[in-house]
């Protein structure tokens, strides 16, 4: 088996994390992975899932663990998350003169110098850079990188994945009743867009708005919906997240910047609605009125008008939107179609 090192900036499990796991569980029969982290759960997890995994702790470091496997192998595959990691992938190549697939993974994030700026560093490389949706590729683009380097491949969720999603029952009555929402707590999620719209229209107080997450805004947010929002409720990180939303109608997503959204996807296998902004990565994962809903981003009066026809909406017209959103999950964003762009895309650099 060709050997893959799936290079990660972070040993967390957030969803750059999961989609690695599920990347090299889809490559499993034709590359042997080894994922090379921080400390984290990232570690544990993987080798659970029978993958060997390296933990570094300095650029130095993950140099010298990298060093071997261009040492032993005439052909090597290297996905990545971070700019330094591609470039030292490409220094050993370069060195022990191997065929490397080198791969460059970007899914964006809320520093656009970070996420973004960086990439056009890898240029003259003639390293392959993935972008997660076509909304990061424009922010790539708009920050020096080379367009014909870049491929996108949209994330997925795991047939797994899919089918143990813990799943709300069929819809029965007409209209939604009860909103998840589940973010991190900053500025650029756009919360506050909610407590917005709830300040326009009272009449959207007999709708229940669960917010799963925490961040720098929480304890603001709280206080601002105490005093007038009292549908409006605040669960910060919950171990039980999944059984909670597929108690809800709808998932609400907000942020107008999202790079791609695996919530959304997540929500779509538990039999939730979906409404998000009509931009960023998040609104490309939507076509409106099909497998979800838009609304017009950053706006308060928009959004209150898309929930209050929500609330009068079919149980028919809900349960087509939730077909649809299965369609898409066994289709477009399904493992087999992701995971065969990244099968492509290796080969092809192999060459």
């Amino acid at each position: 088996m060709i050997p893959l090192l799936y290079s990660l900036h972070s040993g967390n499990l957030y969803g750059t994390e999961r989609m690695a796991l599920a990347t090299a569980i889809g490559l499993r029969d034709q590359f042997s992975t080894t994922f090379i982290a921080p400390a984290g759960p990232i570690h544990e997890e993987a080798r659970h899932l029978g993958f060997a995994t390296l933990l570094f702790t300095t650029p130095l470091h993950y140099a010298s663990d990298l060093r071997p496997f261009f040492q032993q192998n005439s052909q090597i595959a290297c996905v990545s998350t971070r700019v330094l990691h591609t470039l030292t992938a490409e220094l050993w190549s370069r060195l022990y003169r191997r065929r490397c697939a080198n791969l460059q993974v970007v899914h964006g994030g809320a520093d656009e110098r970070l996420s973004y700026g960086r990439k056009r560093w890898l240029n003259r490389l003639g390293a392959k850079q993935v972008a997660v949706s076509k909304y990061v590729k424009e922010r790539m683009e708009a920050h020096g990188a080379e367009p014909g380097a870049i491929t996108v491949i949209e994330n997925f969720l795991t047939p797994e994945r899919v089918e143990s999603a813990v799943q709300r029952p069929p819809f029965q009555q007409s209209g939604l009743q009860r909103v998840a929402i589940i973010s991190r707590l900053d500025p650029i999620k756009r919360i506050d867009l909610l407590l917005d719209t709830l300040d326009l229209d009272p009449s959207l107080r007999s709708v229940q708005f669960d917010i799963f997450g925490s961040g720098s805004e929480e304890q603001t947010l709280r206080c601002r919906a105490l005093s007038s929002h009292p549908n409006v409720q605040f669960h910060g990180f919950r171990s039980d997240v999944a059984e909670r939303v597929s108690q809800a109608d709808l998932l609400l997503h907000l942020c107008p910047e999202e790079p791609f959204g695996l919530a959304i996807l997540e929500a779509m296998a538990a039999r939730l609605v979906v409404l998000v902004p009509d931009a960023g990565g998040a609104g490309a994962i939507v076509n409106d009125g099909q497998n979800g809903f838009h609304f017009p981003a950053n706006d308060a009066r928009g959004l209150a008008a898309k929930l209050h026809s929500l609330r009068c909406a079919s149980a028919e017209k809900l349960q087509q939107v939730v077909a649809a959103g299965m369609h898409s999950l066994r289709t477009r964003f399904s493992a087999d179609h992701g995971v065969s762009k990244y099968r492509r895309l290796i080969e092809q650099c192999l060459q």
